[in-house]
């Protein structure tokens, strides 16, 4: 498959590592200063681009991949307020677009058991509930886009939490997610409930970037020659 590289940090040097060991071609690698590579045959030739960039010009590689008619897979963070402009490019204009905010398998997996386990949370709310996340001091953005899908599933099963709110003082009715950055750490997430007499936590811990680039490889050939706004609900339906 042809595949285009958009973001050539640490993270799109280990997608183009792994789209190589499972025979893919890279076709083109665009980073910051490369933004004429939009228009050239190469990109064009791309069946899909998979972008890890920066909250600023995520949204701008959006639109420039869409004009080249090449499908996007995107981990990057931090530009959700223009969801709705990416949404409406794959309804009315039949451009595809994969989004996650974290495509390590072992996330995900963490993303279902934290909604069943909210289910049955909602009946004791004796515990009261937080989320940590942790990463490297590298990251642009807070909390990080893994918290924040964490946080709003919890809040679709309990009732008493209406939203979150970062480092700061909250209420009954606030969800507290902590951040941190700490060296090269590449993502620790942990959900705990917490009551006078005991606790329940579930954390995932990630050992490397391997996880989240193998991920985002499998959206990128589960994308190719699909249309919509697509997930890993899509790619893992459990």
């Amino acid at each position: 498959m042809n595949i285009a590289i958009i973001g050539y940090g640490k993270m799109g040097r280990e997608i183009e590592k792994i789209c190589r060991e499972r025979d893919h071609d890279i076709v083109c690698i665009i980073d910051v200063g490369d933004e004429d590579k939009f228009n050239s045959d190469e990109f064009k030739s791309a069946q899909v681009a998979i972008e890890f960039s920066s909250p600023e010009s995520a949204l701008e590689n959006y639109r420039r991949a869409f004009a080249a008619d090449v499908p996007v897979v995107s981990g990057t963070t931090g530009w959700l307020d223009n969801i709705d402009e990416v949404k409406e490019a794959c309804e009315e204009e039949g451009k595809t677009f994969f989004y996650a905010s974290n495509f390590s398998l072992g996330v995900n997996i963490l993303f279902a058991v934290n909604s069943y386990l909210a289910k049955i949370m909602n009946n004791f709310p004796e515990y009261n509930v937080h989320i940590d996340e942790t990463h490297h001091i590298h990251k642009l953005d807070a909390p990080s886009g893994t918290a924040i899908t964490l946080a709003e599933g919890i809040m679709d099963s309990i009732e008493q939490k209406k939203q979150w709110k970062l480092n700061e003082e909250t209420t009954d009715d606030d969800l507290r997610i902590n951040s941190y950055r700490e060296k090269e750490v590449p993502g620790i997430h942990t959900v705990k409930y917490e009551s006078e007499v005991d606790e329940i936590e579930i954390t995932h811990n990630a050992k490397s970037r391997k996880g989240f680039a193998l991920g985002a490889v499998l959206a990128a050939e589960f994308t190719a020659n699909k249309k919509g706004f697509l997930g890993m609900k899509d790619l893992l339906p459990f």
